[in-house]
């Protein structure tokens, strides 16, 4: 970031006290009412939280990541005889309203315990002590994750597997939640000089899923998406396991997510625009999104040794990968997840306005996420990128088609000052069977 606009954001900060009570300069939380559909899994109301700044219009919209859930015991938030407690749902008892500002919620599991004062990425703190990007002087939506679907269901499942004399009625209600979103900020909002949609991890899967209801209900003078390692995989419904891997997830959660039915997010998209892709593969919505919006900007990111989605995506389905541990455990993780991700990225090709950044790997969080905590570590040298800000500003200023880049040294990058965190988080990958 520039240093002008380094101080901007610092004297923006600086007013917040003068606009707490007029809602700018600090987090307000949107309670949903019930009768837009919207929950989280427990059937609790949900909230987003605003950010706002009376001299702009411009905004970016965040979307949460965490787990996800197909079975009871990780919908209750537990890792159950597995012991996987990282791709269980995130906030399994609800979004609080002090969500963004109370410590306690620190510790509420998974990387959304971070959420505080919106440490949690770059995206969503005014000042972020480990890195600035242009959007922090943007009025700031956060969208919080409960609903272990990745932002996309509509349904309510009951699940028993763990204990059927107790079952778990669950509220898959993402899609729902993002419609309902969208509709409130464009009654409450101005529309948006440049609109940013943003999300990582189950967040990057939403941001893709819901970037059309924000766009068609903000209607932004310019807009654009930045998907991080949430990737939609080219995945036909009849394909076998060996031809694309996560065939038994898709085919998993489009009935328990609801993704395909009635009134599933798949359906509507394809009712509205019935060229954008198919419902017999649900990674067309990648694709599909940009050709909904052929004047916007898309880029989708994933580290290609990402250790924590590939986990989510084959971990439950494939029996020798539960059975491994450790190096031999991530070995085969990785050559399922670096085909897919070969794949992914050769169906954005032929679109103009698709760009793809696609680093190796990062000593952080087993490479998964570039957004989270902190852009360092995310360079592509042999293309002359050094990192995924560069990426941001691009998508955001640029013209013709965004940044592409496959990195093919495999470079694995040390991330200065935060590889401490990583190394303190073993024992705990360890316990979570990653």
């Amino acid at each position: 970031m520039k240093m002008s606009r380094l101080i901007s954001v610092a004297a923006l900060a600086m007013l917040a006290p003068l606009g707490a009570s007029a809602g700018y300069f600090t987090w307000d939380a949107v309670t949903l009412p019930t009768s837009t559909g919207a929950s989280c899994g427990n059937g609790t109301p949900y909230r987003f939280f605003i950010n706002r700044n009376p001299f702009t219009t411009k905004t970016v919209v965040i979307f949460e990541g965490g787990g996800a859930c197909w079975e009871q015991d990780a919908c209750r938030g537990k890792g159950g005889t597995l012991g996987l407690g990282i791709l269980t749902a995130s906030n399994p008892n609800g979004v609080p309203a002090d969500y963004m500002t109370n410590l306690a919620n620190l510790f509420n599991g998974g990387l959304s315990g971070l959420a505080l004062g919106g440490l949690i990425t770059p995206f969503s703190m005014r000042l972020h002590p480990l890195q600035s990007v242009q959007t922090q002087s943007w009025n700031i939506v956060y969208a919080p994750y409960c609903t272990g679907d990745v932002h996309t269901g509509n349904k309510v499942s009951v699940y028993s597997d763990a204990d059927a004399s107790n079952p778990t009625t669950y509220y898959h209600r993402g899609s729902v939640n993002g419609v309902a979103m969208a509709n409130w900020l464009a009654a409450n909002m101005s529309r948006p000089d440049k609109l940013l949609v943003t999300g990582f991890s189950a967040g990057g899967a939403g941001s893709t899923a819901n970037y059309a209801w924000l766009r068609l209900a903000l209607n932004p003078k310019q807009s654009a998406l930045l998907a991080d390692s949430g990737p939609l995989f080219q995945v036909p419904r009849t394909a076998t396991p060996e031809e694309a891997p996560s065939v038994l997830l898709h085919n998993k959660i489009r009935d328990v997510w609801g993704l395909d039915g009635t009134n599933g997010l798949v359906t509507k998209l394809l009712t509205r625009f019935p060229s954008a892709g198919t419902a017999e593969n649900l990674g067309s919505i990648t694709t599909g999104v940009a050709k909904m919006f052929p004047n916007d900007r898309f880029s989708f990111t994933t580290f290609q040794a990402d250790g924590i989605y590939s986990s989510f995506s084959y971990t439950k389905f494939y029996p020798d990968i539960l059975a491994a541990s450790g190096a031999e455990r991530d070995a085969l993780l990785n050559v399922k997840w670096r085909k897919e991700v070969a794949s992914w990225v050769d169906g954005m090709k032929p679109l103009s306005n698709i760009g793809y950044y696609v680093p190796y790997s990062r000593d952080l969080l087993k490479a998964h996420t570039m957004t989270t905590l902190t852009f360092a570590g995310t360079a592509i040298n042999e293309a002359g990128i050094s990192g995924v800000g560069k990426v941001v500003d691009n998508l955001i200023d640029g013209s013709g088609t965004p940044i592409r880049a496959y990195e093919t040294a495999r470079n694995v990058q040390n991330t200065p000052l935060y590889g401490w965190l990583d190394t303190l988080l073993q024992p705990i990958y360890e316990v979570l069977g990653l």
